[in-house]
Order: C-alpha cells, then structure tokens, then sequence
C-alpha cells in the first residue's frame, strides 16, 4: 500500500502495468515521429485498429495490462522503423514469473 497526494491508502501499481503503459508511450511516440495514424501502424503490422489502439493505451482488456506477442512487438518495430530494443522498455524489478 502507498499514500496518494490526498493521503489515502491504495495498492501500489503493479511492475507489469507500468511497463505495458510504458511500452505504449513508445508506440504511441514512435508512431507520432513518422506521423502515422493508428489505422496505418495496425494495417502494415497485420493487426486490427483496436488492438493496437490498446497497445498504446497499455492495456488489453479495461484493467488488465497487454501482454503482446513476440511477433506483434518485431512486425510494429519494423513498421515504425525502430530498433525493437528501443521500443520495449527494461523490465521493473518486481515483475515475479507467472505473472
């Protein structure tokens, strides 16, 4: 449990929520830098707008962080003409197996 700015108690945020959200500011930064809409990312990646669309919001379903395929995360990397180390953020200590 941590303090929020008002005082109250709530559940620290989980590692691997805070590295999916990371992971789609990348997305969502790279994309801004080639000046292309999420339509297009998602056509020349082979995915549905909306999956990438939560890809950039770091989730998969509400309240449940992305978990993308190895695939997915190589096919974006090359669409965006970026290095895929550049595009997944380093692990957070805390982020346990399994989970």
């Amino acid at each position: 449990m941590v303090a929020d700015q008002a005082g109250s108690m709530s559940e620290a945020p989980d590692p691997w929520t805070e590295f999916a959200r990371e992971l789609g500011v990348r997305l969502l930064r790279a994309r801004a830098d080639k000046a292309l809409s999420q339509e297009q990312v998602a056509h020349a990646a082979g995915l549905a707008t909306f999956t990438y669309r939560k890809l950039e919001k770091g989730e998969s379903n509400p309240g449940t962080a992305a978990n993308p395929r190895l695939r997915t995360l190589v096919l974006l990397a090359e669409v965006l003409e970026i290095p895929l180390r550049d595009l997944v953020p380093t692990p957070p200590e805390g982020i346990a197996p399994g989970r």
